[in-house]
């Protein structure tokens, strides 16, 4: 089974579903501009100067935050949930990160560059990006304080309680959590952090969600007991797939043995 419900409506004539449909373009239109009116917001709000000198291990050695913008003046860091000792990165992300590669030319020629952080050394962020494909930039922030400093990682002990996470306490499952961090760079070279977005703000980044929003079922999510239960590696998805409505979200399992400075690629 690969769907949660049947799609069964209503059947008009085409003058009513003409009549229903631009009542519900007044809608869109609405809520196009009350979207332009949130986005404009978020360009106004306040910048925060970075003071901490990130580092971070590159497939070329060490790259410091201002060498991730690779000459550009905005950057967009997502936050890539792979720990130090997974076996492969959260599914989810990788939903996410299988629409990155297609953006970037886009981006770059609007001075924006896009790239991916993620705690696990670079070795087993090569390993897996290679598995799945992906060209994107991304580097290892293991040793750093880089996610914890942007919400998105969490100790152990922590984790026995609530975290702050999307700006409020919560219970959460996992050391480490999906987010997206932007940047800017004036032309002196100072850094400036303009916004960070978590959980179901990060949904802009999802064209797949916006196709099947589109479609008769749309997302298909409602009776999961885990909103993306449905979601698989992209190379995992086949003609024996099933879907367990009542499966929760899922940490990747650990590796063997904890993760070791060593393992960094040199």
């Amino acid at each position: 089974m690969t769907t949660a419900t049947e799609a069964r409506h209503e059947v008009v004539s085409r003058e009513e579903w003409l009549k229903a449909r631009l009542a519900h373009l007044a809608a869109e239109k609405e809520l196009t501009r009350r979207r332009d009116e949130l986005s404009r917001q978020r360009r106004e709000l306040p910048w925060e100067r970075v003071e901490k000198n990130y580092v971070f291990e590159g497939p070329n050695g060490p790259q410091t935050l201002a060498d991730l913008f690779a000459g550009r003046h905005q950057l967009i860091v997502y936050h890539f949930m792979l720990g130090p000792g997974w076996e492969e990165g959260c599914k989810c992300c990788s939903f996410l990160a299988d629409h990155f590669d297609a953006t970037r030319i886009h981006l770059a020629h609007r001075d924006v560059t896009l790239a991916v952080v993620s705690r696990a050394p670079l070795p087993r962020i090569q390993a897996f990006q290679k598995r799945m494909g992906w060209r994107f930039p991304w580097v290892s922030a293991f040793g750093s304080d880089f996610n914890r400093d942007y919400g998105v990682h969490f100790t152990k002990e922590e984790l026995a309680g609530e975290v702050e996470y999307n700006y409020g306490k919560t219970r959460f499952g996992s050391e480490e959590a999906p987010g997206l961090s932007v940047f800017y760079k004036d032309e002196a070279g100072e850094i400036f952090h303009t916004y960070s977005g978590y959980a179901r703000g990060l949904e802009a980044l999802v064209g797949t969600y916006q196709f099947l929003d589109f479609a008769p079922k749309g997302r298909d999510e409602d009776g999961l007991a885990f909103t993306m239960s449905w979601v698989r590696h992209h190379d995992k998805y086949g003609d024996d797939y099933a879907l367990d409505a009542a499966a929760t979200y899922e940490k990747p399992r650990e590796m063997g043995g904890c993760c070791k400075q060593e393992e960094r690629a040199e």
